[in-house]
């Protein structure tokens, strides 16, 4: 699984960078094997103005299945970046889940079993 992490409009720290690294490995590792590439953008929306405006945007990209989106707003880019990594963990998840469900399926069906 390859991470790419990056800021749009935001300077990352590098203790951020590798918290992000390490948040997003936890949250996706047990399924690095399905898993091509992670890509996560943060950005500031608003810039100087405040508000809820930290943006995580992750895409997840897998051997069998087409791209996943998470997309998370909030006021603190930690908490964002937190945020939208459990999301992702769930949707890659649920993701796999009907790939498998589909899978077994199609091969119940084949081998002549309603």
């Amino acid at each position: 699984m390859k991470l790419m992490i990056a800021g749009r409009g935001l300077k990352l720290r590098q203790d951020f960078q590798e918290y992000a690294d390490r948040r997003l490995r936890f949250a996706l590792g047990r399924f690095a094997s399905e898993i091509d590439r992670v890509d996560v953008r943060l950005s500031d929306e608003n810039g100087t103005r405040g508000g809820q405006d930290k943006r995580c945007r992750i895409v997840a990209r897998l051997h069998a299945a087409g791209p996943i989106v998470v997309d998370d707003l909030d006021g603190d880019l930690r908490t964002v970046l937190d945020r939208a990594a459990d999301r992702m963990g769930r949707s890659v998840a649920r993701s796999l889940e009907r790939k498998r469900t589909m899978h077994s399926y199609q091969r119940r069906r084949a081998n002549g079993a309603s």
